[in-house]
């Protein structure tokens, strides 16, 4: 009887790529489709932040042993990339920690981006290590204070969803739609991509296009 050829491992997708598409799929879009970023004063402070947590080193604090800028990867979810900091528990139990800028009291579905970032490096460190990974933190520089990200059933879930949606996108090589509402004036407030992604213009042009579509006397 021949034997079953295994299934192709998906190409890799950076961790990034999932936070970056849980904020906005457009601003994804434009960084791992189209290869573009720009710079603004919230990335250059995230920059600073990860300054120290993206060189790599191992060290030991409090009894606990410490890695900085490990490589991460999933083969089953196509994950490639690297956690800023992983702390090895009791047992080799790994603990990761994403470093971010600004407080940890932030907007919640602002700090959903985070989770799921963070929530991708526990399931890589899971499937690495072999221990599971309940939980990780996120260090805000700004409060200089820890959140505890339990690692739940859903945010799983939301991890291989994105990753499947970011995938699709890759593979369509089409540049989702910018985000329209209230949703959008927050977060195309921060972005450092605005200029390129020009959301008020797109939108305009799309629901020009919509009404010409729709209305015969358009």
């Amino acid at each position: 009887m021949p034997t079953a050829t295994p299934a192709p491992e998906p190409d890799p997708i950076a961790l990034s790529a999932l936070q970056h598409w849980q904020y906005c799929p457009r601003q994804c879009g434009l960084i791992h489709l189209e290869q573009v970023f720009d710079d603004n004063l919230h990335t250059l402070r995230g920059q600073a932040v990860h300054a120290k947590a993206d060189l790599p080193g191992v060290e030991t604090a409090k009894g606990v042993r410490v890695e900085r800028a490990l490589p991460l990867w999933h083969d089953t979810l196509g994950l490639i990339g690297k956690a800023d900091v992983v702390e090895f528990l009791a047992g080799g139990v790994p603990y990761p920690v994403e470093y971010k800028h600004g407080s940890r009291h932030k907007a919640a579905d602002i700090a959903a981006c985070d989770d799921l970032q963070l929530a991708a490096q526990a399931l890589c460190l899971e499937t690495m290590t072999g221990k599971p990974v309940p939980e990780g933190a996120l260090y805000y520089a700004s409060s200089r204070r820890r959140r505890t990200v339990p690692i739940t059933a859903q945010l799983r879930d939301d991890v291989a969803r994105t990753a499947q949606a970011v995938r699709q996108m890759l593979a369509s090589r089409q540049l989702p739609s910018p985000l329209a509402g209230p949703q959008a004036q927050q977060r195309c407030k921060g972005c450092s991509l605005q200029e390129r992604c020009q959301p008020k213009v797109t939108q305009a042009n799309l629901e020009s296009a919509r009404h010409t579509l729709f209305d015969p006397d358009a």
